[in-house]
Order: structure tokens, then C-alpha cells, then sequence
């Protein structure tokens, strides 16, 4: 069957591909540890779930502006602009159906045929495509392991060309964890901005960090004016927030940028479902009560993190991983563990599924086979048991 050129370089995602297998295998009475999923296993705060129920009760279920309501607009933009530490325009937020969507409308409306976009890599799954979807092409960029492949201006510039209109980041990195400081992100921005690039930083995780120094990990709002150029940020509610499935995501840029967005969003999606729309404005307006709730989420996923690594250090020693500094994964090579039946680390988790019943995630869906993704967004019990699991397969008992 003939398909239209839009979508021949078009892979499904990974990730929802390796947990679907994962719950379809439970379903069929597989006794299965999920560490695959992208999501926390929190249960959205009741003082959001009860805020949609308010507001389905109240009527709240009509259309919205294709942007998202004016009041949440405003609510982020105040987050955003207390956080920036200068005045923010709303009309430069753009709400829309998750995280996924603001970057969507981003790279379909700023790249095209001709274009290169640089991928930070490893990545996660669904940047290149969303730029060849754009029909750009993405030019993925590998930092240094030592420094959990953190691109530095130097590594940017050795990959620019003069097609090169943008680059997307991820900080905190899915699926490594690495984060970004200050002044990396502030060198990173000045190089983009004299090269005339566009800058997409995804800061989806952003509240899930582990420094001493502050509750959140640095942003693009935290690098000084003078050194930005043009810039997207995305961010949304599904991972603070726990709010996955509501699909609220946004983004922000300068508001005549965000009207293209909206303009495009009008004749896709049109507005976000606006149930979801009243629960994100619970989670972004009722401050006190969302600081709360993120710093409670954020203090289990340190435990855990700290759990993961301590127990992947007694257990299996001679593996080598990225240490998180933010998000919900880790990181970790597997490629000393191939052998003849077993090639790259798609072959070696579906092995690992077969033999121990603990789903992972194959680096090959982050641009390196040689590595693979746990996720510790699950109970401390759940890890436990997985890394006993895992053991003897990597240990070769």
C-alpha cells in the first residue's frame, strides 16, 4: 500500500511499545515487573482531581480557545515569570495536549525541507521524528559519556552546518538523567544565539531533581536575558503533577511565535480537552498546595534513585551507568553482556523479559544500542525485586 512521504521515515514509539508489551504479558498471567514506563506511580493529587470534578459539575466541558483558557494561561505565565524573576506575557503560553504536542507545533512550524536540527543524544524517542515529520532532518549529537553526554558548545559547533536552524534539549535527560547547570545551559544558549539557532528545551522533569541547592533543576528561564537568542520552552503537568493521562503540556516563546502555534493547533487538535484544562489550573494556581505535592513526589523518586544505584552497585558491580541527577531513570551499558544470540540491547532486554520478567527499555530507542533504560517510577519493592531478578542474568551465575 502506498503512504504519503510525510510519514516514510516514521517509527512508533519505543517506549509505549516495550510497556504495552509489558502489561499485555501481565494480562496473559506473566508475572512481570514493569520498569519501562515513563510515568510516576503517584495517583494525581486529590486537590487536582477534585478541582475537574468541580468543573465538570459546574459546566466547565464546552470549547476553550484553541491556546488553552485565558485564566491557565495566565497561571503558568506567573509560575514561569516568578521563576524567571521578570514579568512574562501570557499570550506566549500555548497549552496543549501534552508535552508531545508543544513539540510538535514547534518543530512543524519553525523547520522544513533543507533544515537540520540538532538532536541531543541519546535522546528521547520521539524528537527525531517529530523533525522528520517536519520533514527537517535531525543531526543527532552525542556529548561525552563521562560528562552523561551533556553537549558543550564545541561539540554543537564541530556538528553545525549552515542549514542548521535547531537544537533540541532535554534537562533533566530522559532517559540518562543528566542535568544541565547554569553555566553549561548559558554557554549552550549564547552559542545558539550567535549561530542563529533556535533552542527547544524540553524541561518536562524539571521539578524531579536531586541537587542540594535548590527545588528544581536550572531552565532556560534561569540563563540571562542577554545570552538568549530565539527560544521554545516546553513543560507541562504530567510529571510533577502525576497527570500523565490528562494530557497538559505547554509551551512558551515569544507571543507572536505562540499564535503560529495556536494558529496550527486550531486545525489539529483545537483545544485541550477542557476537564484537563481545569485540573492544570488547580496544579499551576493553587501554588501552595502544589509545592507540596511536588516536593513529596520528588523526596520518594531521591529515595528510589538512591535505592537503584546503591543496589546496582552491591549487585551487579561491573555494570556502568549515568547517575542521575534528575528525572526517574537510570542509564546503564549492556553491551559486555552480548554474545552470539545476542547483538545489540534490543535483543538483550527481550531476553531479560523472557528469562526474569522485568520489562526495560533498549537504548536503541534512545540512539544507542549499547545501553538500556530502567525506570524507578515504582515501589521500592518493585526495584528491589527486579534488580534480585536481573543479577544472575548479568552476572552470568
Amino acid at each position: 500500500m502506498r503512504y504519503s512521504t510525510n510519514i516514510e521515515k516514521l517509527h512508533p514509539s519505543a517506549t509505549i511499545a516495550m510497556s504495552t508489551l509489558a502489561k499485555r504479558l501481565a494480562e496473559e498471567g506473566r508475572d512481570i515487573i514493569n520498569l519501562s514506563a515513563g510515568e510516576p506511580d503517584f495517583d494525581t493529587p486529590v486537590f487536582i482531581a477534585d478541582a475537574a470534578v468541580k468543573g465538570i459539575r459546574d459546566g466547565q466541558t464546552k470549547y476553550t480557545p484553541p491556546p488553552g483558557l485565558t485564566p491557565l494561561r495566565k497561571a503558568i505565565a506567573a509560575r514561569l515569570s516568578q521563576r524567571a524573576g521578570r514579568t512574562l506575557d501570557w499570550k506566549g503560553v500555548v497549552v496543549t495536549a501534552g508535552a508531545k504536542q508543544a513539540l510538535f507545533n514547534a518543530t512543524f512550524c519553525l523547520f522544513g525541507p533543507g533544515d537540520e536540527v540538532v538532536v541531543a543524544s541519546p535522546y528521547w524517542t520521539s524528537y527525531p521524528d517529530l523533525v522528520n515529520i517536519a520533514r527537517a532532518t535531525p543531526v543527532c549529537v552525542f556529548g561525552d559519556e563521562s560528562r552523561g553526554f551533556k553537549l558543550t558548545p564545541a561539540a554543537l559547533e564541530s556538528a553545525a552546518t549552515s542549514r542548521t536552524r535547531g537544537l533540541i534539549l532535554n534537562t533533566p535527560s530522559n532517559p540518562t538523567g543528566a542535568v544541565y547547570t547554569l553555566e553549561e545551559l548559558t554557554a549552550i544558549a549564547e552559542w545558539a544565539r550567535d549561530r542563529g539557532v533556535w533552542i527547544l528545551c524540553d524541561e518536562i522533569y524539571r521539578n524531579i531533581y536531586y541537587g542540594d541547592d535548590r527545588a528544581a533543576a536550572p531552565g532556560l528561564l534561569d540563563v540571562p536575558v542577554d545570552s538568549l537568542g530565539d527560544f521554545v520552552l516546553v513543560d507541562g503537568a504530567s510529571k510533577s503533577y502525576a497527570m500523565t493521562g490528562w494530557r497538559v503540556g505547554f509551551s512558551y516563546c515569544a507571543p507572536e511565535v505562540a499564535a503560529k502555534f495556536g494558529d496550527l493547533q486550531s486545525q489539529i487538535t483545537s483545544n485541550t480537552s477542557t476537564p484537563s484544562q481545569v485540573a492544570a489550573l488547580e496544579a499551576f494556581g493553587n501554588v501552595s498546595a502544589a509545592e507540596a505535592s511536588v516536593a513529596e513526589m520528588a523526596a520518594a523518586f531521591r529515595r528510589r534513585r538512591d535505592l537503584v544505584t546503591r543496589r546496582m552497585d552491591e549487585l551487579m558491580p561491573g555494570i556502568t551507568y549515568i547517575e542521575p541527577q534528575g528525572a526517574f531513570y537510570l542509564y546503564f551499558r549492556v553491551d559486555q553482556l552480548f554474545d552470539g544470540d545476542v547483538k545489540d540491547s534490543t535483543a538483550w532486554c527481550s531476553r531479560l523479559l523472557e528469562q526474569t520478567g522485568v520489562a526495560l527499555v533498549p537504548g536503541g530507542a534512545f540512539g544507542d544500542e549499547r545501553w538500556a533504560r530502567m525506570s524507578f517510577a515504582a515501589s521500592e519493592e518493585a526495584i528491589e525485586e527486579a534488580l534480585r531478578r536481573m543479577a544472575p542474568l548479568v552476572n552470568g551465575d
